[in-house]
Parts: structure tokens; sequence; C-alpha cells
């Protein structure tokens, strides 16, 4: 069993690199007179099935592509951050001695970690974070424990490798993405305080729920449903290659009959598929509504789909915009920014670890 850096505190620098399963998204932040900066950031396309539904299956090509980023970025940072999947990590609040130094609560963890973990501990990565004080015991702590199979932090460290570049942190994406919702505060009701609101960020082929309340996370599910339907959608009707589909999604130049035809039934598509993650949120908790929803992920960029999903379920609903409040350097387009942004949530929860 290896004590992994999943809650490592910094060491700055850090380039945030989401390795999602269409591309490797990276991005570079500074902070100056509490304000943000994006130095650098780049998003590069990865080869067809390199990472299946967040697994990577081929880690040359995505380091390869890591490298790739690196060099479209112009960033001279070495150290990154990187996630696992949600589903890849088993997360306890389990409850220990607020006396032990770090040092012994580690030993003691390692004493005890297989009566919470389901795999050998010599397979799984695992990491601690003290929550805070136990609601009915002074002289205990919370401790949120983190495991992870080795498999998924070692291949992103190897990606990591051959990209150039050392995984200095491996986090986990449901934390990446708390992280960044704080940036998202003047965009929800009330800054976020004493709400519920609804993250979903629908991905290439994955969509993922993550749900705060009061800024914290309570619930996260992911689900199979994305953007590359939408692309095989335009490959089938209009004899494209993959390619040239998801070029042609992106760049627009489709015939007339794409919007009503292809397009406007995908947003429906999109607006049951937050309905119906919705409704497993509320049938697994006490909740039966959301006061926001914010649409991340590169399918949240299509336009209208936060008006259509707005009205068919009656809730305010807002596309994420991490980067509202803060300056660009000049190697960074602001437009093409700007279009990338509900997509590189994952990633700049990531470089904010640069200022833990």
């Amino acid at each position: 069993m290896a004590f992994s850096s999943l809650f490592q505190k910094k060491q700055p620098p850090l380039l945030g690199l989401d390795i999602s399963s269409t591309a490797v998204k990276l991005l570079e932040l500074s902070q100056s007179g509490g304000r943000y900066r994006v130095e650098s950031y780049a998003v590069e396309p990865l080869p067809l099935n390199s990472v299946i539904e967040k697994n990577i299956s081929d880690v040359e090509a995505v380091g390869e592509a890591i490298k790739r980023a690196v060099k479209r970025s112009g960033s001279k940072t070495k150290n990154a951050a990187v996630a696992v999947a949600g589903s890849a990590v088993i997360t306890k609040v389990i409850s220990m001695p607020a006396s032990l130094s770090d040092e012994d609560m580690a030993s003691q963890i390692e004493l005890e970690a297989d009566q919470y973990i389901p795999y050998p501990l010599e397979e799984v990565n695992i990491d601690f974070e003290i929550i805070g004080r136990s609601d009915n015991n002074d002289e205990r702590v919370d401790v949120l424990l983190a495991a992870s199979r080795s498999e998924n932090v070692d291949v992103r460290i190897a990606a990591c490798e051959i990209g150039g570049l050392k995984a200095a942190i491996v986090d986990v994406e449901a934390y990446a993405m708390e992280n960044a919702a704080e940036l998202l505060a003047d965009q929800l009701p009330e800054r976020g305080i004493g709400k519920t609101v609804a993250i979903i960020d629908i991905g290439a082929t994955m969509t993922t729920l993550s749900v705060l309340h009061d800024n914290k996370i309570i619930y996260t599910r992911e689900q199979v449903f994305g953007g590359k339907q939408l692309t095989e959608e335009i490959q089938r009707r209009y004899g494209l290659s993959y390619e040239e589909a998801g070029m042609a999604k992106r760049q627009g130049g489709l015939p007339d009959n794409y919007v009503p035809e292809v397009l406007e039934p995908f947003k429906e598509a999109m607006a049951q598929q937050v309905s119906r993650s919705l409704q497993f949120f509320f049938s697994s908790s006490q909740y039966n509504s959301v006061d926001h929803i914010v649409l991340a992920g590169g399918s949240a960029s299509i336009s209208g789909v936060d008006e259509l999903i707005e009205s068919k379920l009656g809730t305010n609903t807002s596309v994420a915009n991490p980067f509202a409040n803060m300056s660009l350097s000049s190697r960074v387009k602001a437009q093409t920014l700007s279009n990338d942004a509900p997509a590189l949530m994952i990633s700049c929860g990531l470089a904010l670890r640069s200022f833990d």
C-alpha cells in the first residue's frame, strides 16, 4: 500500500491537467493581489479510444498528447496536478483520536485500512485529510479517507512522464470540481451559501452530476452520455469521418437541416439526461429540488441549451465560466478561452491546487 498524494499540499506552480475521453486539457494559473490570472492553457485532442470512459487504455498516445499540449501552451512549468475519476475512488469518513500527529495518524490508518477498503492493500494508493472535530466528541476528529487502485494512479503518472511532466498531485475529479465551483460564486444565488447547486458536467462520453450544498460536495454520480453521440449522429447523417464530424460540430458549415433535425433533438436529450440525473439524486437523498443548475463540459457550449433546460426543469440554469473574474496573459486568446471555459472546470480546480 502506498500513501499517495491525493490531498498533498502544493509545490507551486502546478499545471492543472485534465485527461478526458477525447482531449487533454492543460491550464496554468497565477495569483497576484487576490486575483487569478490565466498564464497558459491548451486543449489537445486525443486519438479515438485512447481513453475509454475515463480509463486510460493507450498510455503512449495520452503521453504524446500531453507533450503536444505543453508545447502549444508555451508553459515552462513541469509539475502537474492530475485527477482520477470519482468512480475509481472509494471515500469514507472515519473517526480518529484528535491527539494523534499526522505521522501517527498515517500509521494508525495503515493498520486499520483493510476494514474500509475492499481491495488488497498492496494494490491501492490511499490518502487522508482531516475534515474537523467530530460532532459528538471533542477528543476525536473526522478524517476523510480516499483510496484508489494503484493502476488508476500509476497510469496517469506514467502518461505525465511521457509528456515531460511530473504528476506532483493526484486528486479526485469531484474535489477538483468542488474547488473550481468556488470561482462560480458570483454566478450563484447567495454565492451558493445555504443553497443546493447541481453542476452537470457533460463531456464526450460521460455525464457527471456533482451536487453542492453550502459549496461542499454532497453527492456525485456518473452516467454514460455525452457529446460523442452528437458527433456520431453528424458522422452518420452526413457521411463524414469521426474527425470531420467533430470539426463540423465545432466550426459549423453543416446543411440547413442540421439544427432542427440533429442539434435540437440532441439538446432535448441533454435536458432529459439532466432531469434523469437529478431524479437519481432526489430519490437517494432528502432533497427534492435544487436552487440552481450549472452546465459544464464541452456540450455546455451548445448555444441555447441552458435556456432549454431552464424552461423544461423550471430551475435557473447557467453555463460555467470559471474565468469570469480572471485576467489573461498576452498569450491567451480571450475568445478561444471563453468557448472552452465550460470544459475546463476540472483542469481549473486542479490548477487551483497551486494556492492551497
